[in-house]
């Protein structure tokens, strides 16, 4: 089966990472490889680009494309390992490093992954189809207080109580294996006159069990702290995040990493001896203009940051 993949922010990535033709990269979420091939194209035959995915479809899709004699290396990985996939090819550190955290239009698309609450497929949600974790092991085996918790803070849901309430009474009489019988409890949890003006009343608590599945927001974090010391000087740092729980995190901890001493100002001296790691290049997040948006939908919600090794 064949699914259309529009990379996101295309040309402020590749400006962002500021390529360099003899440089070395990591794309640690190569998706359909978008912006991979774009990076390619500003390689010499010196450069070297190294894509990796969890999901090992996309690793298939791209081999396919993937040109003759290219700087390529390919790689089924998830991005937190991407340290275990430089060591194997014998690199210490790369020039610039992109991390497109959406889901791939292919995932969403194919009903068989279980992400969209719009086609109706099996609740899976894994990202690395190899891990044992499933959405619906969530949504069946998970505590009404657990529940709670993971729509609420992951999904920002303010009906996750009578949500989490409306699952745990429908699967007492049977086991919630479908993505439309998740869409169907979460619609007769949420009164129609809330729905008004907020999108599809499943969107938020699908959300959410992606993220829980996957362990999205914990790696986040991991990631950005991992990632500066295996960035040669002035390499760069892109994240593309598409909510606000990623955005934060990637914001915070870019400040975080950039800041210099934090002993209290009415300390006479530093005795912390904290150093900045990097530079912040985005002051506030690169957003996709109108007419990406138009194009593809998909975008509206991008938001791209980036930071400079020091």
């Amino acid at each position: 089966m064949s699914f259309e993949h529009k990379a996101v922010l295309l040309n402020e990535a590749i400006k962002y990472l500021n390529i360099k033709e003899d440089g070395v990269y990591l794309d640690g979420t190569l998706g359909r490889g978008g912006h991979s091939f774009e990076i390619l194209k500003k390689l010499s035959e010196h450069g070297k680009l190294i894509a990796i995915d969890r999901d090992i479809e996309a690793i298939k899709a791209v081999r396919e494309k993937q040109p003759e004699n290219s700087s390529l290396i390919l790689e089924h990985a998830n991005f937190l390992d991407f340290d275990k996939v430089l060591n194997k090819h014998s690199i210490s550190k790369v020039d610039g490093m992109l991390f497109d955290l959406g889901v791939s239009s292919p995932q969403l698309d194919n009903a068989e992954r279980g992400f969209s609450y719009q086609k109706d497929g099996p609740l899976d949600m894994r990202m690395n189809q190899n891990q044992a974790l499933t959405a619906a092991d969530i949504v069946n085996n998970y505590s009404q207080k657990e529940l709670i918790k993971i729509i609420s803070d992951y999904g920002e849901e303010n009906w996750a109580v009578r949500i989490a309430e409306f699952i745990v009474e429908a699967r007492k009489k049977e086991e919630i294996e479908r993505t439309s019988e998740l869409v169907e409890i979460i619609k007769a949890a949420v009164p129609k006159g809330a729905r008004r003006g907020g999108g599809h009343p499943a969107r938020r608590t699908f959300q959410a069990l992606r993220i829980a599945t996957n362990d999205e927001l914990n790696q986040l974090q991991k990631l950005i702290k991992k990632s500066v010391s295996f960035l040669n000087k002035g390499g760069r740092i892109v994240i593309i995040s598409f909510h606000s729980l990623e955005d934060r995190i990637v914001k915070h901890s870019f400040r975080e990493l950039a800041k210099d001493c934090t002993c209290p100002p009415d300390f006479p001296i530093c005795v912390c001896d904290k150093v900045s790691h990097v530079k912040v290049i985005t002051r506030s997040p690169i957003e996709a203009k109108k007419n990406e948006v138009d194009s593809n939908p998909r975008a509206r919600s991008a938001k791209l940051r980036a930071a400079e090794k020091i």
